[in-house]
């Protein structure tokens, strides 16, 4: 009852053929002879070159960024410091209510 059931492979149901295989033929190539030396190409990339009002771009880029996402972490932390601060007054009122209740017994 405790033991898992292990599922079996499902039987083929119908005619199965076994694959075929076709033979291939090895068709063999002579080497060709090595290519002569190329001298070295330049390079692939392109170098960049900042310009100042590129740099300028870049930084204040990087500025935005960075105070979009530090205003998203002060805005998810003060979330958390609003909401635990609601649960110590809901805990408080609770406690109260329950210590009032005692009283009157």
């Amino acid at each position: 009852m405790f033991r898992p059931k292990i599922p079996t492979m499902p039987t083929p149901t119908g005619i199965v053929t076994p694959p075929v295989v076709e033979p291939t033929a090895i068709i063999q190539h002579t080497a060709a002879p090595a290519p002569a030396p190329v001298a070295p190409a330049a390079p692939a990339r392109a170098t960049v070159q900042l310009t100042p009002g590129t740099a300028l771009a870049l930084v204040g880029g990087g500025t935005a960024v960075a105070l979009v996402v530090g205003a998203v972490l002060v805005s998810m932390l003060l979330a958390v410091a609003v909401t635990a601060a609601s649960v110590a007054v809901c805990a408080l009122v609770v406690r109260s209510l329950i210590a009032s209740e005692h009283k009157r017994r």
